[in-house]
């Protein structure tokens, strides 16, 4: 089942632009639209890297119960899909926002961020970075901004 997740999620991710309706499958498939937008969590312009280079990264992010990710940023764009939990994000600036099990995520690029689990049970994540070979997908800061 979480291969099925995965691979409908890369599908989703790197196949948006032939977003396809539902006549345009085989009977016995059916795509629901999970996310489709021209703007990341905080509300800024989305994103493409520019790149010679590109490199794709998925990852399997658990964050443990009273956890949190500690600030960072992503120089490159990074999609993602919660399987687990609720996750709580707070950005630079003090916007926050809140994500749970089934919510696609359009992460904020260059901004500094923290995602926190404040329920009980694990958050559980899919992550994509469309990044570059020999840039770094995310970038801790020292403290609080």
């Amino acid at each position: 089942m979480r291969k099925h997740l995965i691979i409908m999620l890369v599908v989703f991710v790197f196949g948006a632009p032939y977003v396809a309706v539902a006549g345009d499958y085989n009977s016995g498939v059916k795509a629901t639209l999970i996310l489709k937008t021209t703007t990341t969590t905080g509300n800024y312009p989305a994103k493409y890297l520019n790149t010679e280079r590109p490199e794709i990264t998925a990852m399997k992010v658990e964050i443990k119960p009273g956890a949190e990710t500690g600030w960072h940023s992503h120089p490159v764009p990074l999609y993602a899909y919660v399987l687990e939990g609720n996750l709580t994000v707070e950005v630079k600036g003090g916007n926050t926002y809140h994500f749970t099990a089934g919510d696609a995520i359009v992460e904020v690029v260059n901004i500094p961020h923290n995602g926190k689990n404040l329920g009980t049970m694990p958050v559980v994540l899919i992550a994509f970075y469309t990044g570059e070979t020999g840039t770094p997908n995310t970038v801790m800061t020292p403290t609080d901004p």
